[in-house]
């Protein structure tokens, strides 16, 4: 396994760390749920996870402007340097290549003809001498051809095994990430409703009694924390997602590669043996040819000539129809494409819905954000 992937050989356990230091915060009830607001669910945690992240969001503070632009960011950088990780891997892979030379194998046997030499009944005895010799020196011939590219093929196969065991690492480390980015996500928006249920209830209500600007103000600045540390968390929403579209992408990669695995096991296990069984049975039936034509008559040669083209014709047409019979696609590729096309319009939809929500939700915020204001600017006339 090559050295860029050593990093995939174990996944990490998911880990939330905040750089800056904290004050420790008195635990605060939640905020009560919003139904239009949709919830991230937590059922993917375990309960030390859970806890976990009830722990962290106590560390939360809005206040610390670095920390919260940090929020998050290590997570993000790691997802984007896998994610570049494994475009490259996709990148340098040349599966036409494979399929090139398959191709080029089978045109490599099928251009072999043990019987292109023979010109008719007669031309077999003129030329009896020397084709034991031609057949022999063609044969060998082609099988330093297909000696060389089931060698190369070879090569193929075993690096495509271990690209799929990478792939399967790479999905643990994915999946990883996305909880390590739930967790993250979790601990924001609790956090972020305790602000906004108490902290900026209180400081709005103190502005209110107060009708001082200076309360005002720092009611005001409270609110713009509150919204800039959400969109920090949308921000982490999206990264979420892209590790979610990244699960099946790899699963896809890693399909190709196994089916590409199995069409070169099969081209060297079943095509090159029957290929070179073929030819053993033909340079053996040139040397019973041969004694047959120097034991006996012309007669016997001519019975025996037949009986050899009969038992050729059963071996060819038995051949020929195993290949016909032969399916070209397996109906697993079937069912792994048809759950593939299903899988891709159930997230199209899922995200289709999701954007519905947002808007929904941006709009019922947008709507209380200007009464708030026009509230507001009420007072200040007052």
């Amino acid at each position: 396994m090559s050295d860029e992937f050593k990093e995939f050989d174990e996944a990490p356990t998911p880990v939330l760390t905040f750089g800056a230091p904290v004050t420790e915060e008195k635990e605060v009830p939640a905020e009560p749920e919003k139904p239009e607001e949709p919830q991230l669910d937590d059922s993917i945690l375990t309960e030390e996870e859970r806890k976990m992240v009830d722990d962290f969001s106590k560390q939360i503070n809005l206040n610390d402007t670095n920390g919260i632009l940090q929020y998050g960011v290590g997570t993000q950088k790691k997802m984007a340097d896998f994610s570049e990780t494994a475009l490259k891997n996709v990148k340098t892979k040349d599966l036409g290549e494979v399929g090139t030379m398959i191709s080029g194998l089978v045109t490599e046997l099928k251009s072999f003809d043990v019987e292109e030499e023979e010109k008719g009944f007669l031309g077999f005895f003129k030329k009896s001498g020397n084709k034991l010799t031609t057949m022999r020196a063609r044969y060998e011939k082609a099988e330093v051809n297909v000696e060389k590219i089931c060698e190369v093929l070879e090569g193929h196969q075993v690096q495509l095994m271990k690209d799929v065991a990478v792939l399967d690492k790479m999905y643990g480390l994915n999946l990883s990430y996305f909880k390590e980015l739930s967790m993250y996500i979790l601990a924001g928006k609790k956090k972020l409703a305790q602000v906004r249920a108490n902290e900026l209830a209180d400081a709005v209500a103190k502005a209110q009694a107060s009708n001082l600007p200076e309360d005002a103000q720092a009611a005001k600045d409270l609110e713009d924390k509150c919204d800039r540390f959400e969109k920090k968390i949308h921000d982490l929403e999206l990264t979420r997602m892209i590790a979610i579209q990244t699960a099946p992408q790899i699963r896809l990669v890693q399909s190709s590669d196994t089916v590409m695995i199995e069409k070169i096991q099969s081209t060297i296990v079943n095509t090159i043996p029957l290929w070179k069984s073929q030819m053993v049975i033909a340079l053996g039936v040139e040397h019973a040819n041969q004694a047959a034509k120097a034991q006996r008559e012309v007669t016997d040669m001519t019975n025996e000539l037949l009986r050899k083209n009969a038992a050729a014709l059963k071996t060819a047409t038995v051949e020929s129809a195993k290949a016909a019979e032969r399916g070209i696609v397996d109906l697993e590729t079937l069912k792994n494409t048809n759950q593939a096309l299903i899988s891709t319009f159930d997230e199209v939809m899922k995200i289709q819905e999701d954007g519905r929500q947002k808007r929904r939700a941006a709009e019922a915020e947008l709507n209380r954000m200007e009464e708030e204001l026009k509230s507001k600017l009420l007072e200040i006339r007052k």
